[in-house]
């Protein structure tokens, strides 16, 4: 194992003034018996006592639980404050339930059904756990770096003077050293280092094996050398307290060197053979060496192999005095080496990560922790003469003492949006007179909402809003060109009470910020409204910690500008095709794609009543840079079909033979089209759609409701098209793949003509795109004449 330099060790606390007492210790090393025997009998119980309809195995990750076992034990029974918050390594989580499960605050019916319906999950979950999860981890390497950004909100609430600074908690995260791999955790640490974090940990479970093979000895220093590099303190802690006692023994620096030098596979190897394996190798090696031999033979095997795995990671003294010890907001990151497995019969072993041990192997380890047989789900099994000290100990743990960890935060209310008026205009420049005019405001929302962009602030038409609220910066600075009376539009100037956060080019930091403040009001108290603008073709680079940030349930507003092939001369890397079907098909996500800005106005205004709503979503808005001759309406009729997802922007006539139905910019070629289309077809219709998502939404809800209980419930898009013929022939039209609207034919069964973009777009103006890509006004018109020629 590579060797830990000075400035990696973990720091020395004086035993004059100890940070734990020995009385501590052993009741919290009682406890995490508890935990590792609750958190292997939990996964034993899924995979060979549950019954199994479908005879597939559960898994549980037995050996990733078992390293992490001490850490998590010693965080939260002996070192959390109720204000701190923790996204615990997913492999874990058969720890943290078993945690909880001692806290009171998971039940036995819950762990008896770990990994099935209704039950504990495999990974900690927000929304689907009943216990007290801070944050969802699964999706590898982003539970880590949400943290970072949730410091981040933390200091802004601060800032805001909205949360005092007493109340600030530590986001902490505990990941698997295989995690350090994901790219998505480098970009979360260049953008703490911008910004000053403060008040975060990581915590690394180094038990040098990933899910296939073991982890390279190459990079140990390294990743030390990164952390520091972006303003981390790394603290090591790679001996445990019964190696450092041997190491001041004669012969045990020969024994700390021949460690430091051992490759991680044989070290890992060694641990799985055991004590005699240990001895005959260290012999082989290093038995010449002055005083070696003798110090190996004070130990019996047993005892060699306690000693060769007493790393860091499992000695709890060791791990309460270095958490303790900590007394600065400086973000830090615990290398802790671990054995993974340990304490099992595969500790060590490179093919563990799916292990689990056999009835045979469960049975020896339910004896060894002297758990009676028949009491193996009760909390204190075979320590009753202990149980009472041991309920009384977890009563009075700090993160315990709340009942709840989560807050309400007040909903805002939200005021009438802009009118934008009647002038030819896109949607994006729709976007950003509302938003320059909520900043104008005085309103409460205006003053909770908090807007991120990663590096398009002004390209997405956000920098109305900054100039008026200012860029959110702990430090401070002034906008030099305004100073040096350099002309400019947009006034850069950041402070305390700013209200953007400005990131790099790097979409997964923009989708876990918006994770993190999206969440503010549950994790601190203190709603906030969080708008995210980025271009929309890149969703796709940020898509996993997105679909991360709605499995939370975090509410945010995505604006998503420009799309399509609209963007004409930008040409196929700028232009977006299959998003609005990434808007469909993700959970927790209201997809609009609205043509007119009367219509982006009142969607806008749904939206941010939407997001408060105990029952809400996320909103993602599908903008564009086209500009529009906005439509002349009568009345305001239109406006609930269109929150519903599609309204008549002209109605068919009873039976209609006919109608296009259109999303977003090509609002124009479909009513061009339309025009020509009532001169052979009276009562053709037009169907305006700013929202596929919801009306797909819910007519698949209608079906299923009448698969599932034969109750018929006619959804807004089937009462929509029932003006129609049965017989009638539609032809659907988007900037985008053309399965975002191709499905209506299925409502009523009418022909559908589809069209859309299937293909990677390229340069040109608009009307040479859409005439390459077949949205333009003669298509739509060709698309209607192949629908009739159909029998």
């Amino acid at each position: 194992m590579a060797k830990a330099t000075t400035r990696e060790t973990a720091p020395k606390v004086s035993s004059e003034n100890s940070l734990v007492s020995a009385a501590e210790v052993e009741t919290i090393n009682k406890l995490y018996d508890r935990v590792q025997w609750l958190a292997s009998w939990t996964i034993h119980n899924a995979n060979n006592i549950r019954p199994s309809a479908d005879g597939l195995k559960v898994g549980g990750h037995q050996a990733s639980s078992a390293s992490l076992a001490t850490i998590l034990s010693a965080l939260y029974f002996g070192v959390l404050k109720p204000e701190d918050r923790v996204a615990v390594k997913p492999h874990a989580s058969p720890v943290f339930h078993a945690i909880q499960y001692l806290f009171g605050k998971q039940t036995r019916d819950q762990l008896e059904r770990f990994r099935s319906i209704g039950g504990a999950q495999s990974y900690p979950s927000r929304t689907k756990d009943k216990d007290d999860v801070d944050f969802s981890t699964g999706s590898v390497g982003l539970g880590v770096a949400v943290t970072a950004f949730a410091s981040l909100v933390q200091d802004h609430l601060i800032d805001k003077g909205v949360m005092d600074e007493e109340k600030a908690g530590r986001m902490i995260a505990l990941m698997g050293d295989a995690e350090l791999d994901e790219g998505n955790i480098y970009e979360a640490l260049i953008e703490g280092y911008k910004h000053n974090l403060r008040n975060c940990w990581w915590i690394i479970d180094y038990n040098r094996q990933s899910l296939d093979a073991i982890t390279s000895d190459r990079m140990f220093t390294r990743f030390t050398d990164i952390f520091e590099t972006t303003g981390w303190k790394v603290i090591n802690l790679k001996y445990g307290k019964m190696q450092q006692a041997a190491f001041k023994k004669p012969g045990g620096i020969a024994l700390q060197e021949w460690i430091d030098e051992c490759p991680n596979d044989l070290y890992s190897a060694l641990t799985y053979k055991g004590g005699a394996a240990w001895r005959e190798r260290l012999l082989a090696d290093i038995g010449s060496k002055r005083s070696v031999t003798a110090l190996l033979e004070s130990y019996d095997d047993e005892d060699l192999q306690a000693l060769m795995t007493n790393l860091g990671g499992h000695d709890m003294e060791l791990l309460l005095e270095t958490f303790r010890s900590i007394d600065s907001d400086q973000p830090h990151c615990f290398i802790c080496y671990t054995v993974k497995g340990y304490g099992l019969p595969f500790q060590g072993h490179k093919d563990n990560h799916a292990g689990l041990m056999n009835p045979t192997q469960m049975e020896e380890l339910r004896k060894l922790m002297g758990v009676p047989e028949g009491q193996e789900w009760d909390k204190f099994a075979g320590m009753d003469d202990e149980a009472e000290a041991l309920q009384d100990y977890l009563s009075n743990v700090p993160f315990n003492t709340p009942e709840h960890r989560r807050y309400d935060a007040a909903v805002l209310p939200v005021p009438e949006l802009m009118d934008l008026g009647s002038s030819k205009q896109s949607t994006q420049v729709g976007f950003g007179k509302i938003m320059n005019a909520m900043a104008k405001s005085s309103d409460a929302i205006a003053d909770n909402i908090i807007t991120t962009s990663p590096d398009v602030t002004v390209s997405t038409n956000l920098g109305g809003w900054v100039n008026q609220r200012g860029i959110y910066g702990r430090e401070g600075q002034e906008d030099t060109f305004k100073s040096e009376k350099v002309m400019s539009p947009q006034i850069w100037r950041s402070h305390k009470g700013g209200q953007h956060l400005e990131l790099g080019i790097a979409e997964n930091n923009l989708f876990l910020a918006l994770a993190a403040m999206g969440l503010s009001g549950s994790l601190f108290g203190e709603r906030l409204i969080p708008v995210g603008t980025l271009y929309d073709p890149f969703i796709n680079r940020g898509l996993d910690a997105l679909n991360y940030a709605c499995y939370q349930d975090a509410r945010f507003m995505l604006v998503a500008t420009p799309s399509g092939v609209t963007l004409a001369p930008e040409g196929g890397a700028h232009q977006s095709i299959h998003t609005p079907v990434i808007g469909m098909a993700q959970d927790k996500l209201v997809y609009f794609e609205p043509a007119y800005n009367d219509e982006l106005r009142h969607i806008m205004q749904w939206g941010f009543e939407h997001m408060q709503k105990p029952e809400g979503d996320s909103v993602y808005l599908r903008l564009s840079t086209r500009p529009l001759e906005q439509p002349e309406r009568d009345g305001d009729a239109w406006i609930a079909d269109m929150l519903k997802g599609a309204y008549w922007e002209h109605a068919p006539e009873e039976g209609a033979e006919f109608a296009i139905i259109y999303t977003g910019a090509v609002a124009l070629e479909a009513n061009e089209a339309l025009q020509e289309v009532l001169e052979d077809i009276p009562g053709a219709g037009l169907l305006a759609v700013p929202s596929p998502d919801l009306i797909h939404k819910e007519w698949s809800s209608s079906v299923a409701a009448l698969g599932k209980e034969s109750v018929v419930v006619q959804s807004h898009i089937d009462a929509l098209l029932s003006r129609l013929s049965p017989n009638a022939k539609l032809v659907t039209v988007i900037d985008g793949v053309p399965a975002t609207l191709s499905w209506l034919g299925a409502v009523r069964g009418h022909r559908v003509m589809p069209l859309g973009i299937d293909r990677f777009g390229q340069s040109g103006d608009i009307n040479q795109l859409y005439e390459e890509y077949r949205i333009g006004t003669e298509a739509i018109l060709d698309a209607c004449a192949s629908a009739f020629a159909m029998k």
